[in-house]
């Protein structure tokens, strides 16, 4: 997506940008802000961890959500159909149609979606997904507005802070638009793929970081991998092969067995920030492009 066509979508240039992020004095407060409010989402859900926290299974969640605001039922090359889904999955690149045929029977097997027939045409199954999943993902969202409101509390985003269900849908229907470029931004921090690829990694990368940032030897932090695969819903084992990994690509130093003590280099501090960043960057358009889509002349 050129700057132009993003300029076109919010009504004028980005107010914020990635490298504005990066150097904001503070950053590391809207970290753990951050961290604080996704830990919240996740902490008490094991089974949410494992059905939602790895790459391709969040990105069948998120897009579903947002290919079903974005509907039109007059317009049936819109309809949320799991075609559709493949084709914007492979924008990613992060999971194969059977992968995704998989998903979407367990997303529809435990309440998060539904598989209807379409009232303009009973051959054809819409997906449709289901309060239960929309709720999450207004909480998600929250957690990931939380550090905006940290670095530039000038801006209102209280639409999206206050759970409005009506923002939400408009929300989720402009983030359409924007998930060519959400995908670029995704394959920039490759170091992130390391966790996002497996099952409740960034979870795992989430409470070690926070550990960290709580720590008063930080950049040390101290997680038994049996505690913190117990909160997540994962075994020992993996969480150990993750930081392991982790460690293999200069991402960590695991000085003590069993994670009792374990350092966060620079690397991995510079590769989460740059990638919360972007992830910021993005949101800040998204809000003002549906701001810009409902009241035009209101846009600031």
């Amino acid at each position: 997506m050129e700057e132009a066509e993003v300029e076109r979508l919010i009504g004028g240039a980005p107010r914020v940008g990635v490298e504005g992020i990066l150097t904001h004095p503070l950053l590391p407060k809207a970290r753990k802000f951050y961290l604080d409010r996704l830990l919240d989402v996740y902490e008490d859900d094991p089974f949410l961890v494992r059905l939602l926290v790895e790459s391709g299974r969040f990105l069948v969640y998120m897009i579903a959500v947002v290919l079903d605001a974005a509907q039109d039922p007059a317009r049936r090359e819109t309809w949320f159909t799991v075609g559709r889904l493949k084709q914007q999955m492979a924008l990613f690149g992060l999971a194969s149609d059977r992968q995704i045929d998989h998903l979407v029977r367990r997303l529809c097997s435990v309440g998060f979606m539904e598989l209807i027939s379409s009232d303009q045409d009973r051959r054809v199954r819409i997906l449709k997904p289901t309060e239960k999943l929309r709720a999450h993902d207004r909480d998600w969202l929250v957690a990931h507005y939380a550090p905006l409101t940290v670095l530039y509390p000038q801006h209102d985003y209280g639409l999206v802070m206050r759970q409005d269900a009506e923002f939400h849908v408009a929300l989720r229907r402009t983030a359409l638009t924007l998930l060519p470029l959400a995908a670029k931004y995704l394959m920039a921090v490759p170091d992130m793929m390391l966790f996002f690829d497996r099952a409740a990694g960034h979870m795992v990368l989430a409470a070690l970081l926070h550990a960290a940032m709580a720590h008063p030897d930080h950049p040390h932090a101290a997680v038994s991998y049996a505690d913190i695969g117990d909160r997540f819903g994962v075994s020992r084992t993996h969480v150990r092969a993750l930081l392991v990994a982790a460690e293999e690509a200069g991402l960590v130093k695991l000085e003590v067995r069993g994670g009792h003590r374990i350092e966060i280099l620079p690397r991995l501090w510079a590769s989460y920030d740059r990638g919360i960043a972007g992830g910021m960057y993005l949101h800040d358009i998204a809000y003002l492009a549906t701001m810009h889509s409902i009241r035009p002349r209101e846009t600031t």
